[in-house]
């Protein structure tokens, strides 16, 4: 016994000090997807405009490298990161950097898709701007390049699981609660609108007929349209007023349509399913600039609905009805001592909402390329019925549209060389 007993004190010692010794091992030493305990996560930053020097001061992680088409926008970053960081103009230098852990993505959406891959079979773990993807199709390429090749997949849209939501002034997971209870009944109709609390952002509109400019020295702008249809150049295609052409984005919708869905998807369940229907009021739009819109309406197989009101008509509508109850604005509902009825259900189950924990423990995130997807296919599925003006069928387990061939062209846009996805 006392053999045994000092062989494994020796053998607790021996391990012990073997861990030690891990946690310093470096980065490389361990192979792709591996992280020593004691290193610092490293990202790089594709797109350093106002948008991507949101993401320089996230908590746990070190930027090592930025890229960016605008040598304006790298200048900015560089002052404000106090320099001495690793600067490029082309994304895949980016990506094939060792050093870099994690690929922050914050260019227009019509990139989104192709650098999300790339990093993926790149090894690297990923953290996307929203909306996901500028199309469909390519959100399927991304959801499956990442369960191929196992990386941690953040979407940046937080409202699921942090902060209150808009004009409910809550967070999402009590308005869950409240849908988990069953107390509103079921199916349910979710009305998205500014008397609900939502804005849907009308200024993010294209202009027709925009003057051919000179492209400025600091702008690689064949690198900027990169898979986009080639346009001549105009100050108010690129930068902070792309989102109003549909070659980059979907206006208002596209801008916040991922924010304001997701956690509707969430609290309905839906984050597996898409509606079978999608019912459009709108002006013709313009080939090229996107205009705005009065109502896009969502039906699921179960007669659950998402309304989008962008005329504001549907004043005085609650945000959540059912054939039992109403929750509105500001979380009031017509349902008396709601509040205290709600005491006695059990909360939502836990989410991992720590993506610096994510990628250290390669759990998967909150929201991630798979329900992310969804909400994702939300936004595509409104811009698609936006375009064509028309009301479109879809099927909700083959992901494509029921005898449509124009709606399904959107699904899978060509890109132009000598970009592929």
């Amino acid at each position: 016994m006392k053999e045994k007993s000092t062989s494994r004190r020796d053998f607790l010692k021996k391990s012990l000090i073997g861990a030690a010794a891990f946690t310093i091992v470096p980065r490389f030493v361990l192979g792709k997807g591996y992280l020593a305990p004691s290193d610092h996560l490293t990202k790089g930053i594709i797109g350093v405009g106002s948008m991507g020097r949101g993401h320089f001061n996230y908590a746990g992680t070190k930027t090592v490298a930025i890229c960016d088409v605008d040598s304006r926008h790298l200048a900015i970053a560089q002052k404000t990161l106090g320099g001495g960081v690793k600067e490029s103009r082309d994304f895949r230098e980016l990506i094939q950097n060792s050093e870099v852990d994690i690929v922050h993505i914050a260019t227009p959406p019509h990139w989104h898709g192709l650098m999300a891959v790339e990093a993926a079979r790149s090894g690297k773990d990923i953290w996307c701007e929203k909306p996901m993807t500028r199309t469909i199709g390519e959100g399927k390429k991304v959801k499956e390049a990442v369960a191929q090749h196992g990386n941690i997949f953040r979407l940046n849209t937080w409202f699921r699981f942090d902060a209150n939501f808009y004009g409910m002034n809550v967070p999402v997971k009590k308005i869950k609660k409240v849908v988990d209870t069953g107390m509103l009944g079921w199916p349910l109709k979710v009305t998205i609108s500014k008397h609900t609390g939502f804005d849907w952002k009308f200024y993010w509109v294209g202009k027709e007929n925009l003057p051919v400019e000179q492209v400025p020295n600091e702008l690689d702008y064949e690198m900027w349209l990169g898979p986009a249809p080639y346009k001549p150049y105009s100050t108010h295609r690129v930068h902070t007023t792309f989102r109003g052409y549909w070659d980059y984005d979907g206006g208002g919708l596209g801008d916040m349509g991922q924010h304001y869905l997701d956690p509707v998807q969430y609290f309905l369940g839906k984050d597996n399913e898409s509606p079978i229907k999608i019912e459009v009021d709108a002006p013709q739009q313009h080939s090229d600039a996107v205009g705005t819109w009065r109502k896009i309406v969502y039906t699921y197989a179960d007669g659950c609905q998402i309304i989008l009101d962008g005329a504001g008509t549907e004043e005085g509508k609650a945000y959540i009805e059912g054939p039992d109850g109403k929750l509105f604005r500001g979380f009031v509902s017509d349902i008396p001592d709601l509040e205290r009825k709600l005491a006695q259900y059990p909360d939502p189950s836990p989410q991992m909402t720590d993506f610096v924990e994510a990628v250290r423990t390669r759990q998967k995130f909150a929201l991630n390329e798979e329900n992310g997807y969804y909400s994702c296919t939300l936004v595509n599925l409104g811009l698609a019925a936006l375009r064509l003006n028309r009301t479109l069928n879809f099927d909700s387990q083959k992901q494509e549209f029921l005898n449509d061939e124009a709606a399904n062209r959107l699904i899978h846009q060509p890109m132009r060389g000598p970009w592929t996805i």
